[in-house]
């Protein structure tokens, strides 16, 4: 049999963190959260020896190799396969048979600086102000009079790792017909998008700029800002912000759910870099590949020092505890079956979702989520893995950690 070619990456985040995490910390503990050095310590341990195992033997070539537990950390790069299956398969179902769009809300940089010191409160209000900006929009007779059902996840990374906040929005391309408030009529009627067109980008960029501007003025006014107490300069950093445009970018339309599956599987458990982009890591220096969007999205490659990897990577690790993947509208927890029931009814696909009970169906005609990579001898390719001996890791192993 021929041997198999094991796709793992030959450089890791991980080895990163252990070559030049220990002096990283030493340097910045003092700046940093409890969640960011509790992230450098669990990826540094992650599939080692360190967080335990097990020995596993070929059944067909009796070849040996351990296998070390995870971390399970949701910012690893190597974590996220499982979960990601996990959570898709529960996300199919909620699909429905119609086009999907994608809007990208981001913060200007001004914007984006306060949620260095405070992440949670401003990532908190950026999903707030970005799904209330989509809401009304969307509820507004001129523009559709429907409430959607909008999937939105939270990235806080550019292509070169700098800190550049921003929400990946998948809504439905319609909804059910609702008044002015948002609220789904007595007697549900579908409205759908027109064909390749969602909703006026510069209406959402006017009404997202406008909501988050007055959660300043009155998080200023509270005292919820950290380092603002001067209200004059604070007006004076302010007002500039009413004249620029804030960037929500409108995608072409998805096709069907098939489509929107892939796209999730990209996005949601998506970290700020993985490691097939790393290149190299020699004398202190990381080289790691990176698209170029202000270049016609050319591929370059980039090296930082290997302080500086890690200062830009352990930027983008949330708050303990914080969701960065949400549901609004028809998908929100509260009335979802109902709403999802009434929408599949007047999208007439109860006769489609009766043939495909019957066996009658294609099978294209439902999304399918592949199954997690299977464990295979990399000697032989053989899946016939024997358990031989299980080793415990150190006592203080956070393999359960989620930060």
């Amino acid at each position: 049999m021929t041997p198999v070619v094991g796709t793992r990456p030959t450089l890791e985040v991980a080895d990163i963190i252990r070559q030049h995490g220990a002096v990283f910390l030493d340097r910045h503990a003092a700046g940093l959260t409890a969640a960011q050095r509790q992230t450098l310590r669990d990826l540094g341990r992650c599939r080692t020896a360190a967080l335990g195992g097990h020995l596993q033997r070929c059944g067909d070539c009796g070849h040996e190799q351990p296998a070390y537990n995870s971390c399970r950390n949701r910012h690893c790069p190597k974590c996220q396969a499982l979960a990601r299956a996990v959570w898709l398969e529960r996300e199919a179902t909620l699909l429905l048979p119609v086009a999907y769009h994608h809007v990208v809300f981001t913060l200007p940089p001004a914007v984006a600086a306060l949620a260095r010191t405070q992440p949670a409160l401003l990532y908190e209000v950026l999903f707030q102000t970005a799904a209330a900006t989509l809401r009304e929009v969307a509820a507004h007779p001129k523009h559709l009079g429907a409430q959607l059902g909008v999937l939105m996840v939270l990235h806080t990374w550019g292509q070169t790792l700098q800190h550049h906040p921003h929400i990946h929005c998948v809504a439905t391309g319609g909804g059910l017909a609702c008044n002015a408030r948002g609220e789904v009529e007595e007697e549900p009627r579908w409205r759908a998008c027109r064909p390749g067109f969602f909703l006026p980008v510069r209406v959402l960029g006017r009404l997202f700029r406008g909501k988050f501007l007055a959660w300043l003025r009155q998080a200023f006014a509270s005292g919820q800002l950290a380092g603002w107490t001067d209200s004059a300069a604070f007006t004076r950093w302010l007002t500039p912000l009413y004249g620029t445009d804030w960037v929500v970018y409108a995608k072409p339309p998805f096709g069907g759910p098939e489509r929107v599956l892939k796209y999730l599987a990209r996005y949601t458990h998506r970290v700020a870099i993985s490691n097939h982009r790393l290149v190299q890591l020699a004398d202190g220096q990381v080289t790691f590949r990176y698209q170029d969007y202000a270049d016609d999205s050319r591929r370059k490659t980039m090296t930082l020092s290997a302080e500086e990897f890690l200062r830009r990577f352990v930027q983008h690790v949330l708050p303990k505890g914080f969701v960065k993947v949400r549901h609004y509208g028809l998908l929100a927890n509260r009335h979802r079956e109902q709403k999802l029931a009434a929408c599949r009814r007047l999208l007439l696909v109860e006769a489609v979702a009766a043939r495909q009970a019957a066996g009658e169906a294609d099978e294209a005609e439902s999304p399918v989520i592949g199954p997690a990579r299977v464990r295979c001898c990399p000697h032989c390719g053989s899946r016939r893995l024997i358990l031989v001996r299980v080793a415990q890791g150190e006592s203080d192993a956070a393999s359960g950690n989620t930060s």
